[in-house]
Formats: structure tokens, C-alpha cells, sequence
């Protein structure tokens, strides 16, 4: 399929070749008809991307400062790595479209058909791009009298129709809107629509002249002396009941024009990107109410309501964002008596294969436009289920690997690693968006991308699978992986519950090939070093592990129970198995308890692990540390010795009064080290490098510690 991208680290624009993206639970799959771009929203969006790197710093000071609290802690070199990652990754332009279904996935049965027309909402969703995988919860029917290109303004009429909202307009107030591009028309025309007197602003009098063509009471040109004067005698004297500020524009200047045609405790509703100081004496003498408009309406960035398909209580929320765009549908339908004029907004047409052109425009600014839309061509069909034949290659016995996932944690640890790495071949990257796979596939020399997960898994050429998906799929596409005969490196954690270790262990022992879980610190050289000293001291250890973990928005996926298990499932599962390691013992028991929760989720634990072997080991896990102090400390005592790594940048031994000190160069948690112990167990069909005991147990204990905060007692494993 083609998609319009944009490269985050240069700003160029290309429309690409990519994989079709594989429709999910509550999702449908979207042939897209048309898509509508935002000339204010992404013209701001690629103009950024196009600054060079000092450029973005002096952009964005909180992101510098971000960059230099990890310096503080991981190092230079990780930092810059990290950096680096993140500017390459491709940016996906768009987000107000319509189409016509193709899939739908579990979940939403009934729903949606097949076939039927919808409009479709979403920055990263309703891309510039021939197929979109769309949530339910982000696309709504069309009205069989609108058309495809009417219905691809939906997400944008949706955004000036929440900030009237955010206006409360009665009938009869003034309303002065601030900028005439589309959103303040599409604005204007729904202020008329509720009654209300419009008067619009701007400085290009074609864009004033479609303004009053389109209802507005008067059209008042920026440029003018007596802009205030007008207002005040349409007003009687007493000023605008509202003012909508939808223009784009670095200055102050809507604001300071606000203060001044607002009546006394009127209302300045914020849609569009200006500068924002306002002058504080006349707000405050006026007592004026300033709002700013959270795009489409209830329910935008709430992953819960977009993502999983939440649905708010009518009764307590009316107008949510999908409401919204049903509006919209219903005000563009014949059935409305007054109805949306969105055609007038229209001024050039491209298709998909010469967008690039369209952008071009917007960005060099040297050619009036206003509503722009992309047509896509009628004959595309749907690729990811065309599977053609594998050819059988001859078995060279090097690891040819399939990978599950091309998120951040694929692109900035494991396939830069994993590059270095000798005798192996990069085959097929699979990720559930096509963008994101074909970046992979090109940034790191895969021969294949796609979206489908039978390309990896029914390729006889492929030997070896990792897993870097989200948290949910990882025992599935583990327990597929062993009963294609592959053998299977699964990133922590193995499985989020009882039944998912129970039926990856089936799996794993009614197979041939080996399991590794990521599990890396193990394979960390400092903890190299520390086997061996631990080598040479008998008896229990004594450990005491503090991780410094940092805060995670409560919206993260991972906090959520289905699909990312939580913050102890999902990460503190490192360090119960590096515990593991250390023990070279059984885990006998684990209890836990955890500080109040007032954020939302367990994220502050501390857990008591008991070994076979009398080792204790005592874990304490926390987000609310600050994150400029490392974040891993690990302290054992055992024989004599004390034994302390620091964030793995450091080990320290101290016995007999005599202290000895290895450093490496920079933080090296393991990463590489397991890949390469992957590799080689691989090439030998020897066991994997991890013995699955150990694995299975410190999956357990994980699991045991939520167990535990939940009974309030010890639980025991044997």
C-alpha cells in the first residue's frame, strides 16, 4: 500500500511502498476513498521535523532537559543512541479521512459490515495511507447523500464543533473568530448553525469573502484601522460574548485583540496554535474566562476510550469525540435543515502517488489554499493474506531470525545490537503497522517486512524468533513460534498469567526447539565477573536489590491489566530472575507488600524471595525516586564479601578490608551478550543458553509477588 512519510530526522517527505496493516481486536480494517489534509497541524508537524538538531532543542527545552537527566544516569553513549533512535523513526502524516471497510476484528462483530462507508479519526490512525487500522471507537458511518471526499473533513469539523462547545453559545451571542482558515470556517458555520452572530478574522480577504459567503454576519479584515470600532458599534457598545482563537500564528496578537473586543466576564476559547501570554491586567479587570480546546471532544488521549473501546456513561459525558463525528455526519446528510458546507472549503485535489506535491505547497506557502484533499485509486486490494509459496533454501546452519515488533525498545536496544552480531540473517520483520516494520526492514537490512505473523511463522527458511510486541501477545505468539518448530527468544515477561506459563511450558515440552526469555542482566559483563567471584564462596547470600524505576503516566498501556500486566509483571520480573541467578537455587517462597497507591497502580513494591539453598533476597521496586540517581543498585553479602553493582556501569568488591573496582565502558546491561548467546546456541543446536528451570521459575515468583499483594500473606512455590 502507499502512505505519505516523513523522516523526523531531515523532514523529507516520501509517499512509500508499505505493508498493509494487520486489523486488531476491536479494530477495522479501512480502504481509504479520502483524506483531508490539516494545513495548520501538519504544515507545524513537518516544518519541525525539517529543523535541524539545535533547532529542535531550542524548540523543545523540555526534551533537552529530559535528554540530560538520562545523561546523569545511563551515559553519554546510551543517551545519544537513544536520541539518535527516536529522530529516525518515520512520522505518519494525517489523522481526518474516510473509506470503506474491509475487516473487522474480534470483538465488534455486528458493529460494523463489511463494505459499509465510514469516517475515521486518529493522528497515527487515519493516516495518508491506502489502508488504516482504525478502533472502533475513531470511526462512525456515513449518511449514504454525503460523500467520500465531504466525510474525510469529519475529524476536523469535530474539532471546531468541540470548541463551540467549550463556548456554550446561546442564542444571540457575538461571536468574533479569531483566523479563517478551516477550522475557524468550519467554526463559523457552526456558530450560525447554533444561533449565534458570527463575526470572522483574518488578514486574507479571499478567505473573509468565503467567511460572509458562508454565513458569517460580517467578515473584518486584520489589516484594518478600526477593527475594535467596528465590533464595538455591531455589538451596541458591549463587545463579543466569545472569541475563538483558530489562527496559527507565533504572536500574541489574538490575545491582546481579545482582551480588547471581549464584553466584561466574556469567554477566549483557544483552538488553534498561537503565542500564549496574554496581557493579565485586562483579562483580570474584564474577569475573563480562558479555555483551551482539547481537540475533537471527550475521550482524545484517553488510550482507554480510543484504543481499548471504553465507553463513557451518556449521562455524564454527552458529547464525546466519536459523538462528535457522528454530528458532523448527520449536519453533512440531506436529513439536516440546515446543513455543513464543507465542498466551498475545497481548493485542490492530489492523489496519493504525487502528495508529496500537496505538502510541498503548504510548506512553501507560495500558493492559496484551504481545504486540500488526497484521493486514492479504486483498484488497490488488500495484500498482507496474499501469501506466496516459500522456497525452500537449502540449511546453511547460521540463525536466520523472524522478528515480532519494531517498537522503540527493537530500534534503539535490541537491532543495533543485534547488527553487530556475526553469522546470523535478518529475514522477516513483522509489526502490526507497516510503517514501522518497512522502517525496520530498511534501517537494518531485513529482507522481508510485513504485517502478517504467518509470514515468520510458516517460512521454513527461519529457524529463530524474537518477540518484542506488547506484553499481551507474548505467550501466543511464544507458543506458536515452539509449534512452528522455531526456536524462541520472548522478551520479559514470559506471560501475564497462570494459564499462559502453564500452556507456553506445555508448548515448550512437547517441542525440540530451546526457549530464552530477555532476561539480559545475566548476560551483563560485570555480572560475568560477579559469577566468578560468587563462584568461590559457599553458603547463602544475603541480597538487597533497589531499583529506582521512575514514574509512567497512569494512561501507559503498561499499567494496563490485559495489556501490559502492570509495572511489577512487566519489569520487576528483571530483577526477581537476576535474584534468581545470583541464588543458583530454587525459589522456595515470596512475599511481598506494597506503599498505598495513589497513582493508579502497584508501581512500589518491595518483595521478600526465599531460596532453596537459605539465600534471602529482598527487591525493592518503586516509581516516586527522582530519576537523575541510578536506577539499579545491588548489593549481596555473602562469605565475608560485600558485592555491589551500580546501575551496571560498576562493581565493587569489598573483603578482608581490601576493595576492588571494575568498571566497563559505559552501561552495558546484557543486551548484546544474550543475543549472542541466542546466536550461538542457534548455530549449534545446542540447549539454550538459559536453562529453562531458572526461567520458568523467576516467570512463577513474578507472578507470586501480585499473588501476594493480593492475599496479604506469603506464597509458596514448592
Amino acid at each position: 500500500m502507499k502512505q505519505i512519510i516523513q523522516s523526523a530526522k531531515s523532514g523529507d517527505l516520501k509517499v512509500k511502498d508499505l505493508p498493509t496493516p494487520q486489523v486488531g481486536r476491536k479494530e477495522i480494517l479501512v480502504k481509504t476513498s479520502a483524506s483531508l489534509i490539516s494545513s495548520g497541524t501538519e504544515r507545524m508537524v513537518a516544518e519541525f521535523a525539517k529543523k535541524n538538531i539545535l533547532s529542535k532543542a531550542r524548540h523543545r527545552p523540555d526534551l533537552v532537559k529530559k535528554v540530560l537527566s538520562k545523561v546523569k544516569t545511563d551515559g553519554f553513549k546510551a543517551t545519544i543512541k537513544a536520541v539518535l533512535t527516536r529522530l529516525d523513526e518515520p512520522i505518519p502524516l494525517g489523522y481526518s479521512a474516510s473509506g470503506r471497510i474491509m475487516e473487522i476484528g474480534a470483538g465488534i462483530e455486528g458493529k460494523f459490515t463489511i463494505g459499509e462507508r465510514v469516517a475515521i479519526a486518529g493522528a497515527g490512525i487515519a493516516n495518508h495511507s491506502e489502508f488504516n487500522a482504525v478502533p472502533e471507537n475513531l470511526a462512525v458511518s456515513i449518511p449514504e447523500s454525503v460523500s467520500d471526499e465531504e466525510a474525510a473533513f469529519a475529524t476536523i469539523a469535530s474539532i471546531a464543533m468541540h470548541s463551540i462547545r467549550n463556548l456554550s453559545v446561546q442564542l444571540g451571542d457575538v461571536v468574533a473568530v479569531f483566523g479563517a482558515g478551516l477550522v475557524g470556517q468550519l467554526a463559523a458555520q457552526f456558530l450560525k448553525l447554533s444561533g449565534a452572530r458570527v463575526i470572522i478574522l483574518d488578514y486574507d480577504q479571499s478567505r473573509l469573502d468565503l467567511g460572509e459567503k458562508l454565513g458569517a454576519e460580517k467578515a473584518i479584515n486584520l489589516q484594518d484601522d478600526n477593527v475594535c470600532n467596528n465590533i464595538f458599534s455591531l455589538t451596541g457598545g458591549i463587545g463579543c460574548d466569545s472569541i475563538l482563537i483558530a489562527a496559527s500564528t507565533p504572536t500574541n496578537e489574538p490575545f491582546n485583540l481579545a482582551a480588547e473586543i471581549s464584553r466584561d466576564r466574556g469567554k477566549v476559547c483557544l483552538v488553534g496554535m498561537s503565542g500564549t501570554e496574554f496581557p493579565y491586567a485586562e483579562f483580570m479587570k474584564k474577569e475573563l474566562s480562558l479555555i483551551v480546546s482539547r481537540s475533537y471532544g471527550p475521550g482524545r488521549y484517553d488510550d482507554d476510550y480510543e484504543k481499548r473501546g471504553l465507553k463513557y456513561p451518556i449521562g455524564f459525558v454527552r458529547w464525546t469525540e466519536t459523538a462528535n463525528l457522528a454530528e458532523v455526519m448527520r449536519l453533512l446528510s440531506d436529513k439536516a435543515t440546515n446543513q455543513l458546507d464543507v465542498n466551498s472549503l475545497i481548493t485542490h485535489r492530489f492523489d496519493i502517488g504525487s502528495a508529496v506535491k500537496a505538502f510541498d505547497m503548504v510548506l512553501s506557502k507560495t500558493t492559496p489554499h484551504l481545504g486540500i484533499v488526497i484521493n486514492y485509486p479504486e483498484n488497490t486490494s488488500i495484500r498482507h493474506n496474499q501469501r506466496e509459496a516459500n522456497k525452500i533454501i537449502k540449511h546453511t546452519g547460521s540463525c536466520v531470525i523472524g522478528l515480532f515488533g519494531a517498537g522503540n525498545f527493537s530500534k534503539s536496544i535490541l537491532l543495533p545490537a543485534l547488527s553487530k552480531i556475526t553469522n546470523l540473517s535478518l529475514h522477516t520483520i513483522v509489526a502490526k503497522n507497516g510503517k514501522s516494520s518497512n522502517h525496520v526492514k530498511e534501517k537494518f537490512g531485513f529482507l522481508n517486512a510485513s504485517s502478517d505473523p504467518l509470514k515468520i511463522l510458516d517460512d521454513p527458511n527461519i529457524n529463530a524468533v524474537i518477540i518484542t510486541t506488547r506484553h499481551d501477545s507474548h505467550a501466543e505468539l511464544t507458543i506458536k513460534s515452539l509449534n512452528a518448530g522455531k526456536h524462541v527468544l520472548v522478551e520479559k515477561p514470559l506471560g501475564l498469567s497462570e494459564k499462559e506459563l502453564i500452556d507456553i511450558q506445555k508448548a515448550y515440552e512437547k517441542n525440540n526447539s530451546f526457549l530464552q526469555v530477555g532476561f539480559n542482566r545475566r548476560f551483563a559483563p560485570l555480572a560475568s565477573k560477579l559469577d566468578a567471584e560468587l563462584a568461590k564462596i559457599d553458603g547463602p547470600r544475603f541480597m538487597l536489590f533497589r531499583i529506582n524505576a521512575g514514574h509512567i503516566p497512569n494512561d501507559s498501556w503498561i499499567h494496563n491489566d490485559e495489556e501490559g500486566g502492570g509495572r511489577i509483571i512487566g519489569e520487576m520480573c528483571h530483577f526477581i530472575d537476576f535474584a534468581r541467578h545470583c541464588a543458583k537455587s530454587k525459589i522456595l517462597s515470596v512475599q511481598a507488600d506494597a506503599a498505598k497507591n495513589t497513582g493508579g497502580s502497584a508501581d512500589d513494591v518491595t518483595a521478600i524471595i526465599r531460596f532453596e539453598n537459605g539465600s534471602l533476597a529482598t527487591i525493592s521496586y518503586t516509581g516516586l525516586g527522582d530519576t537523575t540517581v541510578p536506577k539499579e543498585q545491588y548489593e549481596i553479602f555473602a562469605g565475608g564479601t560485600v558485592l555491589a553493582i551500580n546501575n551496571f556501569r560498576e562493581l565493587v568488591i569489598t573483603s578482608n578490608g581490601n576493595t576492588k573496582k571494575y568498571t566497563g565502558y559505559g552501561q552495558d546491561k546484557g543486551f548484546k551478550s544474550a543475543l549472542e548467546a541466542f546466536k550461538s546456541s542457534v548455530n549449534s543446536d545446542a540447549p539454550g543458553p538459559s536453562n529453562p528451570d531458572e526461567i520458568f521459575d523467576s516467570s512463577w515468583a513474578t507472578l507470586a509477588v501480585m499473588k501476594s499483594l493480593r492475599l496479604g500473606s506469603k506464597i509458596d512455590l514448592i
